[in-house]
């Protein structure tokens, strides 16, 4: 079962939404709508697919009637996690048509996007199925939307890596140089153990490398992650059989150039994380649309 939509994506698809609507009516609202279709008119739509897929937003299509108009009703028949396939009714909204048709592009965005993202998500999914990897996404996300496109992941059957830079520590290329500008000898290892001291207990720190002398080194420090930064399958190979070696303990992720092409062969090679950006900054939306009844 896919994870529920819990406070923190409610809050989030609120803020959210509500950008979106200000974006879209400013203090006029909507033209067309106020031209065409009567205050009191009524109607009811079906929320279709259009392609094959995994549905994800529903609860956040929701909201924007929630905030335009709580006279709209909406009658879910499909939950997030679901799969659907051209022809699909995800769900039907009645209530004041003016509503319908206003909030009608919002709802669509949520819904094709994170659904989009879910579908990706959950082909990466498959094809690693018979290995020990774990898919995960990555801090590539669009501004506004991580917590919801992070949601997605999950629905597609995806693990979250850090929400954001306070809640882990990765040490990069670009943090070790500027970390050892002032040390002389200065190496992966002190680093690692230098950031353990200054965090909370139980803060998760990881380390990117991208050559095996630098995984040789940071395992020294006993991080808790390590990615593997554009690797090739010979390459993570060695470098699992190192880390089986020196500190069985500490994880593996693959991350850099990771498609659907070559992820199977990635997992193959025994590393148990596999980040890939695409899932969110890549994702392609999911056609859906509102069809009137």
């Amino acid at each position: 079962m896919p994870p529920g939509f819990q406070d923190i994506e409610r809050a989030a698809a609120t803020q959210l939404i509500r950008l979106a609507l200000d974006e879209d009516l400013q203090d006029e609202g909507d033209r067309t709508c106020q031209a065409l279709i009567g205050e009191n008119e009524s109607g009811e739509v079906q929320v279709v697919a259009r392609q094959t897929g995994v549905l994800a937003g529903m609860p956040a299509a929701q909201i924007v009637f929630d905030i335009l108009d709580p006279l709209v009703r909406c009658n879910v028949l499909l939950r997030d996690g679901s799969a659907v396939k051209p022809g699909s009714v995800i769900g039907i909204l009645c209530g004041p048509l003016r509503s319908l048709l206003t909030g009608e592009r919002t709802a669509l965005n949520c819904l094709t996007h994170l659904s989009g993202v879910a579908t990706l998500t959950r082909k990466f999914v498959a094809a690693v199925s018979s290995t020990k990897s774990k898919i995960l996404d990555t801090r590539k996300t669009l501004p506004g939307w991580r917590v919801l496109e992070k949601y997605a992941v999950r629905v597609g059957g995806g693990t979250n890596h850090r929400m954001g830079l306070y809640d882990a520590v990765l040490i990069k290329d670009n943090h070790l140089a500027a970390w050892s500008e002032s040390r002389t000898n200065a190496n992966l290892a002190d680093a690692i153990r230098h950031a353990r001291d200054r965090v909370s207990a139980g803060m998760q720190i990881a380390v990117e490398v991208d050559s095996l002398d630098q995984l040789t080194d940071c395992l020294e420090g006993r991080p808790d992650i390590v990615l593997l930064d554009n690797m090739d399958g010979q390459h993570l190979s060695k470098a699992v059989a190192l880390r089986n070696r020196l500190a069985p303990d500490v994880l593996l992720e693959a991350s850099g150039c990771i498609t659907l092409h070559n992820v199977a062969k990635i997992a193959g090679t025994g590393v148990e994380r596999i980040s890939v950006g695409a899932l969110t900054h890549s994702a392609v939306a999911l056609d859906m649309a509102f069809d009137r009844k």
